[in-house]
């Protein structure tokens, strides 16, 4: 190799290097057409989510706020939204490789399309404009500028092809269950997804394929310019030039070799750009607009229903955010793999459905895609094109809807923030209003209407727990207390349960905190209710328990049921509910840590609990955690644990329904989990946890070896019982005067 200094005396190059008129024009005249069918691809998108009927409160695009939930949502703002996007962060929470994978890859591709925009801003505008306004050409593409583009881009495209390898690779491992496209629900006739696979590859192909052949063609212009020094800041592509003339290509055969790559490189360019709408890279686009809209309190506080009939029917029921959420999905398979009911071997998916629903959703609009398509051998599901199709029992099978504990791990996990919760209970108050659902769940749901709790039992019997009690609960509609204790229905009326209800009781008084009762005016609260599907049952217990609240005279709500705590602070604020709800381990940890109720350490190692509706809904986490070290026990976390804690099974209803047809219930699931770490005690801070768990160490096997204990025993296991009495009457003392 030799260089000739004389050619580096312009710090440029030439935009088109050999090629003519004709060329030139062949060249614009596919990027017209290029853009024209990337823009069609775009407003059949739009078009798309505006068949969709307006949301909440008018949300289209506006996230909403709860300020008193701390770390779950924020006031309206795009900077969060924006600022998740830039950082990858979603991406890299749970996997950290492939995070910063899709970070490399998403910055190298911005920065590779900042500079062709760049480079089409002086050559074809400031070019073309230039010569009107001053009367000659003005460029800025040369000198240090020239210099410093080429360092930064060349690094973009260096970080996008590290990026993207890593993506192969970890696709070509066949290693990763996330990526398993199996579905949850197999459809009797059969059904293959080889496209969305060959979908996925193309993709990646495609990226590697441009990266790599830009900078081909960049060795090559600096090998036939023979190697100018100022083309070391084309630091890359001055490397990959002394790799084509190592190998034979010099100055003379990489003039030759050039155009046609180059042509290569642009025709490949031009067919990606417009591939994009159409395809699986349409998540560049669609993921990003939906995580700067993302409302995560859109699963805490439920939309209502469609206006004119309860759930949803058809695709204009469907809104704008949803139907763009389904167009975000990326096939990462998180939402598949953390999702309890897939996990026990039920049909339900949270991936599959959103594909379910984009595919179906797509043919009804008659939108093309490439690859990224289900094949069945008759149009069933999501295939269906019929407008009259039912998607709620046609699209999407009921049994699938039903299998959903709305543990909201899928939402939690899921990178891009689709909300799959809410659709999934849109969809089944449809199938609510039809009656298609379980006979135990149905006579659940009657129980709750007639008298108010799911068990069926009189409200005369609601407070009947209390009579152990060596005192009296203050009736807070009869007299001023500072909690109101919203007991909830299991830990009123089961019978494993009503000993804690007591214990609990017994705790608070000892403590002289001053709480009372609805008695038999309470009701259940309607987390699950609505959960189900059932909104017009869910808006009765509303009214009742308001208007019983409005009885009361208190300063505070404390519940011990994590689903009535989540109902209560989200969802009856809408209804007028202003008052603060606490829940029960965040009162006893103050208690405790303020020295009020005087302990002696425990000792011993326990492993805890998140509940779904405490921990993942409504971060409450540190409270739980610092009250178990707070009575000197050592906490062994489980694998999954705070936000990504593994559901019990019970939420969404599903603790009144046949689970018959499971390979592994959650809990069971669980509890092995726990077992393998090797501590004797399990501790849980709900009552449906107390019952799922207490029967899940039985069916396990594990009697002998696990304890289920909620975290009131623990509390009153570590008491200080010789030191209450003094307790209570200095509480009870008079303030010393001055």
């Amino acid at each position: 190799m030799t260089l000739d200094p004389t050619l580096a005396l312009v710090e440029t190059r030439k935009v088109f290097a050999g090629e003519g008129t004709v060329a030139q024009a062949v060249f614009y005249g596919l990027s017209v057409l290029t853009i024209a069918t990337f823009f069609t691809g775009i407003v059949l998108r739009v078009r798309k989510y505006g068949r969709g009927r307006p949301a909440r409160e008018g949300r289209w695009m506006r996230p909403s706020h709860r300020e008193d939930v701390p770390e779950v949502t924020t006031k309206p703002s795009f900077a969060k939204g924006f600022w998740t996007v830039a950082t990858n962060r979603t991406i890299s929470r749970d996997q950290p490789s492939v995070g910063m994978a899709h970070l490399l890859v998403f910055w190298g591709f911005l920065g590779l399309f900042a500079a062709t925009t760049i480079l089409s801003l002086d050559y074809d505008i400031l070019g073309n404009v230039s010569p009107l306004l001053v009367g000659h050409t003005v460029s800025f593409f040369h000198g240090p500028f020239y210099l410093a583009y080429n360092a930064v881009f060349n690094l973009a495209g260096v970080i996008a092809i590290l990026g993207t390898a890593h993506l192969m690779g970890r696709r070509a491992s066949h290693k990763e269950p996330r990526l398993d496209y199996t579905r949850a629900f197999k459809p009797e006739e059969g059904y293959s997804r080889k496209r969305f696979m060959q979908g996925d590859w193309l993709f990646l192909w495609l990226l590697m394929a441009l990266f790599v052949t830009g900078f081909l063609i960049q060795g090559l212009r600096i090998d036939e310019a023979h190697f100018p020094g100022f083309e070391r800041w084309t630091w890359m592509g001055y490397l990959t030039g002394l790799g084509w003339n190592a190998v034979g290509v010099g100055p003379h055969l990489a003039a030759h070799v050039h155009p046609w790559l180059w042509w290569f490189h642009i025709l490949m360019a031009l067919a990606f750009v417009a591939y994009v709408p159409f395809s699986k890279a349409n998540h560049m686009i669609a993921s990003p607009a939906n995580l700067v809209v993302n409302d995560p309190a859109n699963t805490r506080r439920l939309p209502s229903p469609p206006s004119g009939h309860p759930g949803y029917t058809s695709l204009a029921d469907f809104t704008p955010k949803e139907l763009l959420g389904l167009d975000a999905c990326t096939k990462c398979g998180r939402c598949h793999y953390v999702c309890p009911a897939r996990t026990a071997g039920a049909p339900l998916s949270p991936r599959d459905l959103i594909l379910d629903l984009r595919q179906w959703v797509n043919r009804q609009e008659h939108i093309p895609v490439v690859l990224d398509q289900e094949e069945r051998p008759a149009a069933t599901g999501p295939l269906a094109a019929n407008g009259s199709t039912a998607v709620a029992g046609d699209v999407i099978a009921p049994l699938t809807l039903w299998s959903c504990t709305t543990c909201m791990a899928c939402v939690e996990v899921c990178p891009v923030g689709i909300e799959h919760v809410p659709s999934i209970i849109q969809m089944r108050r449809k199938l609510v209003d039809e009656g298609t659902m379980d006979a135990t769940l149905q006579s659940a749901l009657q129980n709750i209407a007639q008298q108010g709790n799911s068990m069926g039992k009189s409200a005369r019997m609601r407070a009947r727990w209390t009579k152990g009690l060596d005192f009296t609960i203050p009736d807070a509609r009869k007299e001023p207390v500072e909690y109101l204790w919203f007991v909830g229905d299991f830990a009123s009326f089961d019978d494993r349960l009503q000993g804690l209800s007591r214990t609990l009781a017994g705790i608070l008084h000892h403590a002289g905190i001053s709480f009372g009762l609805l008695y038999e005016d309470e009701r259940n609260s309607g987390n699950d209710v609505r959960r189900v599907g059932e909104e017009g049952l869910f808006e009765m217990l509303v009214e009742h328990n308001l208007a019983a609240l409005a009885k009361a005279d208190f300063q505070t709500i404390i519940t011990t049921d994590p689903h009535t705590y989540n109902t209560l602070r989200n969802e009856y604020p809408s209804y007028g509910l202003d008052k603060p709800v606490r829940h029960y381990s965040e009162v006893l940890t103050d208690l405790v840590l303020s020295g009020r109720l005087p302990i002696k350490p425990l000792g011993g190692h326990v492993t805890y609990h998140d509940p779904c509706y405490l921990g993942r809904y409504n971060r409450v986490l540190d409270a739980p955690r610092a009250l178990i070290e707070g009575l000197g026990c050592e906490l062994v976390e489980m694998p999954r644990n705070r936000t990504g804690s593994f559901c019990c099974g019970a939420g969404g209803g599903r603790i009144w329904m046949d689970d018959s047809f499971l390979e592994e219930r959650p809990s069971e699931n669980r509890m092995k989990e726990a077992v393998a770490l090797g501590v004797d005690t399990f501790v849980v801070a709900c009552p449906k946890d107390f019952a799922m768990f207490s029967d899940a160490v039985k069916t396990t096997g594990n009697e002998g070896k696990m304890t289920v204990v909620d975290i009131v025993q623990l509390v009153d296991r570590a008491l200080d019982r010789d030191r209450l009495p003094s307790l209570q009457a200095a509480q009870a003392a008079p303030e010393p005067t001055a």
